[in-house]
């Protein structure tokens, strides 16, 4: 088995494909030459705005640096020719019509699978639920509860094609994803994909228009009738993207803005976070998208002091998928912080809690490739997960 190169490393490599040297590469990029010398060594992180500023000044896409996290053909890559064939042919679903038991706790499954981080096994439970779920929404004379069920099982596949950095199908996903959520007229169903929506934009590095397609739908979703939990979930959902897309963008203004919103939302939630829809959301969320927008804003040391206590007793409601990007998260700013014990630290507890996310995550491979980097592979706590990640052999 061959190890697989990091977003650092490819930087490198298509900058020398490209004929160009570090420094014009660096003042395209608006960072500093020696930086961008420790990003291809791997002594700092590709981060994912780094990443987006990278691939637009090499003219290639975010997908193409991050790279393919397998080294050869493998069951994932089986799994997602799979999903990609059943997404492709939506509106021709092969499988019959399951009974109603079955096809309620199929959905059931795949939203754990989901939030366990099983991406695998979600994998393999997608494409026949798909076209259940599809095949039982058009038989079902447009009911849009049935509707609603296709539109959650499009949102477990963009999570899939996301995590497996798969842009191209995570675009067609979404497209049924708000195809299906259309057939509902319900406010949250076209909100939840609004969500996924910009979520493709964040993952291209086009945070500018992730945030304007955030802003449409946190219109639309305040002016529609509702209210309730639901309301509350899926309007806060949406801040707490933004918050994401903003302090990537670096829009001190508008992530504060976001934060404040997604905290007075939260507030109407007593007890623990609420999943709905696959969106997951609450006070304990809210803190957790705060702690990573002080990241992207250049304060780790902040974000790292707030960290400690959440990893130490994450918020009560929060799934595996939440608390592994906790570890993560934590894991970046103490390496921002030259706390590498402690950032080494935090990345087994994310290997423990979410280990597939934690295998594949741009961000959990590209501190351990620092921390890998730096004068510690004799420990073997890093050997494992570095072998896990396929970053060595």
């Amino acid at each position: 088995m061959h190890s697989t190169p990091s977003a650092g490393e490819n930087i490198g490599v298509l900058r020398k494909v490209r004929g160009i040297n570090q420094a014009a590469l660096a003042r395209r990029m608006g960072i500093s030459l020696s930086y961008l010398s420790k990003i291809e060594t791997g002594l700092r992180p590709a981060t994912p705005p780094l990443v987006a500023s990278a691939a637009a000044a090499l003219s290639v896409t975010t997908a193409r640096i991050y790279g393919d996290p397998f080294a050869e053909p493998s069951t994932q890559h089986e799994l997602l020719n799979g999903l990609r064939t059943v997404v492709r042919r939506h509106t021709l679903p092969r499988e019959d019509v399951p009974p109603p038991d079955e096809l309620t706790a199929s959905l059931r499954k795949a939203a754990q699978l989901r939030a366990d981080t099983d991406y695998l096994g979600l994998l393999r439970l997608l494409p026949p639920l798909l076209g259940q779920s599809t095949a039982a929404a058009m038989e079902s004379d447009g009911d849009a509860t049935a509707w609603s069920h296709v539109a959650d099982v499009y949102s477990c596949a963009y999570a899939v094609a996301h995590r497996f950095r798969q842009p191209d199908l995570a675009d067609m996903i979404v497209s049924r994803q708000t195809w299906a959520a259309q057939q509902t007229w319900n406010p949250s169903a076209e909100a939840a994909a609004a969500w996924n929506e910009a979520g493709t934009y964040q993952s291209a590095g086009e945070y500018a228009d992730g945030m304007a397609i955030i802003e449409r739908a946190i219109t639309r979703y305040e002016s529609a009738p509702g209210d309730g939990l639901e309301h509350v979930v899926h309007l806060g959902s949406l801040h707490l993207r933004g918050v994401v897309l903003a302090s990537r963008h670096k829009d001190e203004n508008a992530t504060a803005d976001h934060v404040r919103r997604a905290r007075a939302l939260a507030e109407h939630i007593n007890g623990p976070d609420i999943l709905q829809h696959n969106l997951t959301f609450g006070p304990g969320n809210t803190e957790l998208y705060a702690l990573a927008a002080q990241i992207e804003l250049n304060a780790p040391d902040k974000a790292a002091e707030v960290a400690a206590p959440l990893l130490k007793n994450p918020p009560a409601g929060l799934k595996p998928s939440r608390v592994g990007r906790l570890a993560i998260d934590t894991a970046r700013a103490r390496l921002a912080t030259k706390d590498l014990v402690g950032a080494e630290e935090a990345l087994k507890y994310a290997y423990q809690v979410a280990p597939q996310m934690a295998e594949i995550h741009p961000m959990a491979r590209e501190v351990l490739r620092v921390l890998w980097t730096m004068h510690q592979r004799s420990r073997p706590d890093l050997l494992a997960m570095a072998k896990r990640s396929g970053l060595t052999d």
